[in-house]
């Protein structure tokens, strides 16, 4: 498991840094509508847009989006800057398309504004990404970690928010030839040291899906003792990970462990599965 990483806050001072927590949902398996899982259940990513209950935000009214891959590699992806419980054209797309994965993300801006471009998922090539959590202190390391980024991808980049630019790192990473798990840790871990050399004692927070249209990797970490919640939960064909229950069945959802990695393969032959991936501990200095 990748370990939360000692911090040199106290517990005081963790207790100040409760950023507005967003809402996500992942699903891998067997093709099904989209609105099966973003619409329907009782407690559905739409409701949770207008009252979530385990964010410390109740609202998450900053926009939304949602990325689904069909016929080809690439995914196609919807996002706007209404509330998700507003737009009759989410509702309609999501009772009309029927995916073998898709990611979709409410929003509740912790920085970079209000805006299309600042909302999840993120996409590049056949990549892609939601996430909630933040980078602490952020703006004074913002101009450090785009300058890591190379040409190709820094000229990708759309928005302001530090989730963009921890997916861009990452995808850096995947292009050099590292696995989603190790790649993830390398990005984590490089970017908790630059906050550590720039005497940050805010939190790096990130609980995020990932994927590649073909495998879905969900992670739950934080280098506090303060990771945003997230689930998983077999489905008939597939799994689907959350940020919280999504109906009235919460008994059947399984918290994921601080440090945890879960990565869903297959898909579309009903021999999807879930299993979990270890990481290496990030380094403690």
């Amino acid at each position: 498991t990748l370990s939360p990483v000692s911090s040199r806050n106290t517990s005081s001072a963790r207790r100040r840094h409760h950023a507005p927590m967003c809402r996500f949902l992942a699903y891998a398996g067997d093709p099904i509508l989209l609105e099966d899982l973003v619409c329907k259940p009782s407690h559905s990513l739409v409701k949770q847009s207008l009252s979530a209950v385990q964010a410390r935000t109740v609202t998450n009214g900053d926009g939304f989006g949602i990325g689904w891959y069909g016929e080809r590699p690439e995914p196609g992806v919807y996002r706007e800057v209404m509330p998700a419980w507003s737009d009759e054209n989410l509702l309609s797309l999501c009772a009309n398309v029927r995916s073998r994965c898709f990611l979709a993300h409410v929003r509740a801006a912790t920085g970079g504004g209000i805006a299309r471009q600042n909302c999840h998922p993120f996409h590049h090539g056949r990549y892609m990404l939601i996430h909630n959590g933040q980078i602490g202190g952020y703006a004074k390391l913002r101009r450090t970690l785009e300058g890591q980024l190379p040409d190709a991808l820094f000229e990708h980049r759309r928005g302001a928010t530090d989730s963009e630019l921890l997916f861009l790192l990452i995808v850096q990473q995947l292009d050099a030839g590292l696995s989603a798990p190790k790649a993830i840790q390398h990005v984590l871990g490089s970017t908790l040291q630059a906050m550590q050399q720039a005497g940050i004692d805010e939190p790096l927070r990130f609980a995020a899906a990932l994927t590649d249209g073909t495998t879905l990797w969900a992670i739950r970490w934080a280098s506090d003792d303060q990771p945003p919640s997230l689930y998983t939960k077999p489905q008939a064909g597939g799994w689907a990970i959350a940020s919280e229950p999504l109906g009235d069945d919460s008994e059947h959802w399984t918290p994921m462990a601080p440090g945890q990695v879960v990565r869903v393969s297959g898909g579309g032959d009903g021999e999807g599965g879930v299993r979990g991936a270890e990481l290496c501990e990030l380094d403690r200095r």
